[in-house]
């Protein structure tokens, strides 16, 4: 009778730990990959460079974008630079390649845009770009789809209703000064020297009411004067400057119905004019098959149309400091497939004209934006 025996159980070897340089990759790819869905998914940061949403937000805020408001997009452009946008960090290199381009959906979010909304989108004249990698504009958003928008004598007016204006909106004064102003004088009221120009017969100021109320107290200042562009008098950069039947200028506007998903429009020569752009760039058609005719008419891969029907949603956004703000009076409406996120709250802000110890704007920290 023979005995058998068990083998004992062979040890594993213990594992090699990790060097300190793996350690430090496998951190710095899980950090990359985290903020990424982050970003994508829920929350991006964003800068105002410019003054065309004065006073309400100004240059050197930094922002918190929600993209779970409205739905955060699915990327359209995947070869791409992690945490990038048009440029790899600090150079003019581009930080992705357009090789492949994918559908883009939207997942469920909270919400719709709605009236009043400050918006963040992607800039839809930027067409030598992706959609999803256009230059990111912010607006409020005035006239959602199905909306009619007029402009009268500045003030707006959507459904015939007029539309709340911003709380410190910027009008457009004529002054004239007895003495020349100084850079004291406009840091006192808070005045931007882009918000200052020449005229003729003075300076014009883009000034809140009350603002321009205190300073026409002034001695030094001899009259100040609200300015509102006369009723057909048409301006440039206006979204229908090559039509002639529309006089529009920046105060004086529309009526305008905002195109909405399954909206159907009689292709008269007056709405060719305003739809045109829209319906070649952003209806999903090859651009180069929408052609216009010497007459006026819209033809889809040489087939003539005589009425269109809208394949998205469309908004029409507009700064607060609305005389110095590039925005859908110029270029058109924002499409929905543009949309990027709602913004939340300020963070952080910098004033950069002002010296080392007094840059932060304490009081706009951790402030809702509204």
């Amino acid at each position: 009778m023979t005995t058998q025996t068990k083998e004992a159980p062979k040890k594993k070897a213990p594992k090699k730990p990790k060097s300190k340089s793996r350690e430090w990759v496998d951190s710095i790819v899980f950090a990359v990959v985290a903020a990424t869905l982050i970003r994508w998914l829920f929350l991006e940061a964003y800068t105002i460079p410019t003054g065309s949403m004065e006073r309400s937000l100004l240059v050197g805020d930094f922002l918190f974008v929600s993209k779970m408001h409205y739905g955060a997009r699915t990327p359209k452009t995947p070869l791409q630079v992690p945490l990038t946008h048009q440029t790899i960090w600090g150079t003019n290199i581009p930080s992705y390649v357009d090789w492949i381009q994918l559908p883009q959906f939207r997942l469920p979010g909270f919400s719709e845009v709605e009236r009043n909304d400050v918006v963040v989108f992607n800039y839809p004249g930027e067409l030598q770009h992706p959609l999803d990698l256009r230059m990111n504009y912010i607006k409020r958003c005035v006239a959602v789809p199905g909306d009619t928008l007029r402009i009268k004598d500045a003030q707006v007016y959507v459904n015939s209703q007029p539309f709340g204006n911003p709380e410190q909106m910027q009008w457009r004064y004529l002054v004239k000064f007895n003495e020349p102003i100084t850079a004291r004088f406009l840091e006192r009221y808070k005045i931007n020297q882009e918000d200052v120009g020449m005229a003729e017969e003075g300076l014009i100021m883009l000034l809140p009411e009350e603002v321009a109320a205190e300073i026409g107290k002034l001695p030094i200042v001899q009259s100040i004067r609200k300015e509102v562009e006369p009723a057909g008098q048409k301006m440039t950069q206006i979204m229908t400057e090559d039509y002639d039947g529309l006089s529009w200028n920046v105060d004086q506007f529309g009526p305008l119905v905002i195109p909405a998903e399954g909206m159907t429009i009689p292709l008269s020569e007056e709405n060719v004019a305003k739809y045109y752009n829209t319906i070649k760039y952003y209806e999903g058609h090859d651009a180069e098959a929408v052609t216009l005719s010497e007459a006026g008419k819209i033809s889809i891969n040489g087939q003539p149309i005589d009425s269109y029907t809208f394949q998205q949603d469309y908004y029409f956004m507009m700064g607060d400091n609305r005389y110095n703000s590039l925005d859908s009076r110029a270029w058109g409406f924002v499409p929905a497939d543009h949309v990027v996120g709602k913004a939340l709250f300020i963070w952080m802000s910098m004033d950069y004209r002002q010296s080392f110890l007094n840059k932060i704007r304490w009081n706009r920290i951790f402030t809702g934006i509204e």
